[in-house]
């Protein structure tokens, strides 16, 4: 009984780690080109591990992806694993590109050079304090970070460098938050997903606040994708969840009610601070419209882990994840795959959402609409 206890105690633990254009398949997307000159001079960029370039590390990683550091994680891109989840770039990767700017360096590598931005983003990170889950004693694997930690992080950035500059050319990423919290939430019977989600977006909210009072003047938002769609998801619901994506319904309504309670905060942030630029990358949208036309972008594998083990329709074993040992290969066209690890999407997928951001509309206001107000405010 204590095994079968221990068991489903791993699976419970696991999902804290979740949380109509035409393009080319994604193995041919066309180079950025968004415009001749960069507008923004630098980027800091904030979020979990859909965002982190290299601050947490297999040391730090959380339960059961705590291999990020071996291969094959980079393999198509870098060739070496850079500490992103993922066989290569991710989205603010393919935005730093677009700017012509270079990859942002991590905060926790001090010795890297900044003066192009800084990214904060933490895998595991949450959208509520850490000392909130410890009340709840739900303390085991929890990475001890939340965007407000970052936020922290961001002042005593500034400080060393006595002050912001340029912040007219500066562009805030904040990447998409919460996953982790409504994952951690399932570990106590007193805490429900409508707590959750009042709390993280009220720390969401005075994380934003906190951006603008600091001079931010444009901020893209992104809000969560379909969660519900990623192989961990599936792995752990029954088959009889299902939505018409054949995703878990219950997951994805969880994040499609967070992401609306978010777009409210946006757009009463946009009313108090009219003199900043804050859009809304819609990640949910961009990941369905994939889901829906799959083949358009160039994707066969909608469901199955392109690293990971076990076979089946989703290659997934939570106790074999990719970078483990015996799990030192991934699948020979990761291009074709949607998903990665089980959690966490490939290049392919990245730079096709990317690609739905920055050039097709998925985001509000558009992003040539945020540039030119950057332009204009130069």
């Amino acid at each position: 009984m204590a095994k079968i206890s221990s068991m489903l105690f791993s699976l419970t633990l696991l999902l804290t780690i979740l949380t109509s254009h035409s393009l080319p398949t994604n193995p041919k997307l066309p180079k950025p080109n968004y415009h001749s000159t960069p507008k923004f001079t630098k980027i800091y960029a904030f979020g979990d591990s859909f965002t982190d370039t290299g601050n947490t590390h297999s040391t730090t990683g959380p339960y059961s992806f705590g291999y990020v550091s071996s291969p094959p994680y980079g393999t198509t891109f870098f060739h070496r694993s850079t500490n992103r989840y993922s066989d290569g770039r991710l989205i603010i990767d393919f935005l730093a590109n677009s700017l012509h700017l270079p990859f942002l360096p991590p905060y926790l590598s001090r010795n890297s050079d900044f003066s192009h931005g800084v990214n904060f983003a933490v895998a595991g990170s949450t959208a509520i304090e850490h000392e909130f889950y410890v009340k709840h004693n739900i303390t085991i694997d929890i990475v001890p970070v939340s965007i407000m930690t970052e936020l922290g992080w961001f002042d005593e950035f500034l400080k060393e460098k006595k002050g912001a500059e340029d912040l007219e050319k500066t562009l805030f990423w904040v990447g998409e938050m919460g996953a982790n919290d409504y994952g951690y939430s399932i570990m106590s019977p007193t805490l429900v997903p409508e707590q959750i989600r009042k709390l993280a977006m009220n720390n969401m909210n005075n994380f934003l606040e906190g951006l603008l009072k600091r001079g931010a003047k444009y901020i893209i938002v992104q809000g969560l994708p379909l969660t519900g769609c990623l192989p961990l998801a599936l792995y752990l619901t029954p088959s009889s969840d299902r939505d018409a994506l054949n995703c878990s319904s219950k997951v994805n309504k969880q994040s499609s009610a967070h992401n609306s309670f978010l777009l409210t905060k946006i757009q009463a942030l946009r009313k108090a601070h009219p003199n900043a630029v804050i859009s809304y990358a819609d990640y949910s949208a961009a990941h369905r419209v994939v889901m829906q036309n799959p083949k358009k972008y160039g994707f066969t594998q909608l469901y199955k882990t392109c690293c990971g083990s076990g076979g089946g329709d989703l290659n997934f074993d939570l106790f074999a994840t990719c970078g483990s040992p015996g799990v030192s290969t991934a699948c020979s066209d990761p291009a074709r795959y949607v998903n990665w690890d089980g959690v966490h999407l490939t290049e392919g997928m990245y730079r096709v959402v990317s690609d739905l951001f920055f050039r097709h509309g998925y985001m509000r206001p558009p992003f040539s609409v945020f540039l030119g107000r950057a332009d204009e405010g130069n």
